[in-house]
């Protein structure tokens, strides 16, 4: 069964972040959809994306000695992509302690609004000795700015 999305900008959440990838042929499998692998680093560009949006770059995360790495991530395939496809990832924050982090992917046909999949990854805010970092107390603004896009259930 295909699940149609039916996008409403005006009823997205200004706390959801949009991310346009065109699919490309070299990740393409010997079927000529794209490999189930490649959804992974679509999310992780989304997410960098997202970043950037909030106007807190990985790259300014990095000068601050803090890494995200991944804890956990998921992904429930809905429909294929194929190759030159152009998919809308939108890609927000579910849940955000301040050491924790979830975000909630949904990649979306651009041309039939159709669902291609749905994903989740859970990451940790450490210092560069692989120590958790506590954002409300030792960095507050960026823990403000992750809190401010913390989408709504």
């Amino acid at each position: 069964m295909r699940e149609i999305i039916i996008e409403d900008m005006d009823e997205q959440s200004s706390c959801e972040s949009h991310y346009e990838r065109r699919a490309q042929y070299y990740e393409t499998d010997q079927m000529g959809i794209i490999h189930h692998s490649n959804y992974i680093r679509w999310f992780e560009e989304a997410r960098l994306n997202f970043m950037e949006e909030i106007g807190f770059p990985y790259s300014k995360v990095e000068d601050l000695g803090i890494i995200i790495p991944v804890l956990a991530v998921n992904c429930q395939y809905k429909t294929m992509v194929h190759y030159n496809d152009i998919v809308d990832i939108y890609t927000k924050i579910t849940k955000f302690t301040g050491v924790k982090m979830t975000i909630e992917y949904r990649v979306i046909d651009q041309a039939t609004g159709e669902l291609r999949c749905t994903g989740e990854s859970s990451h940790a805010f450490l210092n560069k000795d692989y120590k958790p970092v506590r954002m409300r107390r030792e960095y507050p603004d960026l823990y403000e700015i992750f809190m401010s896009h913390v989408a709504a259930e």
